[in-house]
């Protein structure tokens, strides 16, 4: 599939990832947008946000070939051209 339907497929909560990737068992997720309230933050959060419901956007993390769940991902311009994403369904 194209990157456009493979953005869909991440909206829609399946994980994305391309056959031409070379680092085996990577792949990306989309993690919607959530408010997390002031009593559920966590102290590392919370030493930069001291005060009231923390809001947060939605983004895009990759599971890295190494196991590190980095957030933050985006895609190259290689990867919104290529035709070789696949999807896979999270339960």
């Amino acid at each position: 599939m194209n990157f456009s339907e493979a953005l869909e497929k991440a909206k829609q909560g399946h994980k994305i990832m391309r056959e031409g990737w070379n680092g085996k068992g990577q792949w990306v997720c989309y993690m919607p947008s959530v408010t997390i309230s002031q009593d559920l933050v966590n102290g590392r959060t919370r030493k930069f946000h001291t005060s009231g419901d923390l809001h947060v956007g939605g983004y895009f993390v990759i599971m890295t070939a190494q196991k590190v769940w980095q957030p933050g991902w985006l895609a190259s311009q290689g990867d919104m051209l290529a035709e070789d994403w696949c999807s896979e369904t999270v339960e």
